[in-house]
């Protein structure tokens, strides 16, 4: 990969971080009554959308990039870092793309080389678990059908919140909202990263060959909760633990 230059600052060999768009492939109506793509994507700047993510990532020097095909050795090759989100069940999707054997089989082979896999469920009632389980549990890692943090509503943001004190990973935000994730069992070496106040996992961590896998219980920094959405003056710092995420990530990248 070639330099890229950024105002006066030069940042050789830009790191990769590609975002799937093969296992999550929703679709809505425009207003002009077009088929179009939607959820978790890196230009969408609506509520839904991981603009804001994508931002923090660029201004942490990487190159954004996505994949519409099957994940293979070959086609994740340039990529440093590989996010998955909240694989489509027939709800979201009529026809989902399910990760089978070989998906897992590439993509364990990438991590092994160096890659750095970021794997974000759902509560159980919003994500296709079943297949995603086979490729976490590779990794010592399996997300469970427990809901956590359930938020009945806007009058009970409280519900969804995690205080962190002196995590290595989130040295900058003090307090999160994450709502309605599931839990995350680790064992074989898997451990966890953040725990909620029932002491459940929401965020594991293993390593594999030469790389990294993070499971993450829930989509958690899509725009919609880190632009401003959650009450200021409940001190919710999304928009903190997304440049403490980025910064862990880019610290794991192979040199």
């Amino acid at each position: 990969m070639l330099g890229l230059l950024t105002g006066s600052t030069l940042v050789a060999d830009a790191q990769t971080v590609t975002l799937d768009y093969f296992f999550n492939r929703e679709t809505h109506k425009d207003k002009q009554g077009k088929e179009v793509r939607f959820h978790y994507l890196w230009g969408e700047q609506a509520m839904s959308g991981f603009s804001i993510l994508g931002h923090v990532f660029k201004k942490q020097g990487f190159k954004l990039d996505s994949l519409e095909t099957a994940p293979t050795q070959a086609n994740l090759k340039g990529s440093d870092v590989y996010l998955i989100v909240d694989p489509d069940r027939p709800k979201e999707n009529p026809k989902p793309n399910y990760i089978g054997a070989e998906h897992i089989a590439a993509i364990s082979a990438w991590v092994k080389q160096g890659g750095v896999l970021v794997m974000f469920a759902n509560d159980s009632a919003n994500v296709e678990l079943p297949h995603f389980n086979k490729l976490a549990n590779v990794f010592g890692m399996h997300f469970t059908n427990e809901m956590q943090n359930h938020v009945i509503d806007d009058a009970h943001f409280e519900d969804g919140s995690i205080v962190i004190k002196n995590n290595p990973v989130f040295k900058t935000a003090k307090k999160i909202f994450m709502k309605d994730v599931c839990s995350i069992d680790t064992k074989n070496g898997a451990k966890p990263v953040l725990k909620n106040a029932a002491g459940a996992t929401v965020i594991a961590s293993a390593k594999f060959g030469k790389g990294n896998v993070i499971a993450i219980a829930d989509p958690w920094l899509y725009d919609e909760y880190v632009n401003g959405r959650l009450p200021k003056e409940m001190g919710f710092e999304n928009d903190k633990a997304a440049y403490d995420l980025v910064l862990w990530l880019k610290s794991l990248v192979k040199k």
